[in-house]
C-alpha cells in the first residue's frame, strides 16, 4: 500500500467515508474484532479499537496521539475565539 491509498470504508450514522492509508508498506490486515464490536473504535481507540495494520514507513507529517490532541486543542481554541468575536 502507499500513503493515501483507500484501504476501506467507515460507516457512520448517516454516511460512509473512505479510510486512507497513513503509511507506505505492506498491508497486514484489518481488525477482525470490529466486525462484531464496531464500538471498540470509540470505546478503546488506542488499544482494541485499532483499524488496520501496516508494516512500513509512516507519513513523515504524521503526529503521535499527544501531538494530534494538542493540534485539536489549538483548533478548538481558535474556533471558540472566533465565536466569541461574532457573539
Amino acid at each position: 500500500v502507499a500513503l493515501g491509498d483507500t484501504i476501506g470504508t467507515l460507516e457512520g450514522f448517516k454516511a460512509m467515508t473512505d479510510l486512507y492509508c497513513v503509511a507506505t508498506g505492506h498491508f497486514l490486515g484489518g481488525n477482525e474484532a470490529l466486525r462484531d464490536q464496531p464500538k471498540l473504535v470509540t470505546t478503546h481507540p488506542y488499544s482494541d479499537g485499532w483499524l488496520y495494520a501496516v508494516r512500513g514507513e509512516p507519513d513523515p507529517a504524521a503526529m503521535d496521539v499527544s501531538g494530534y490532541q494538542a493540534f485539536l486543542d489549538r483548533v478548538i481554541d481558535r474556533l471558540r475565539e472566533k465565536q466569541g468575536d461574532s457573539a
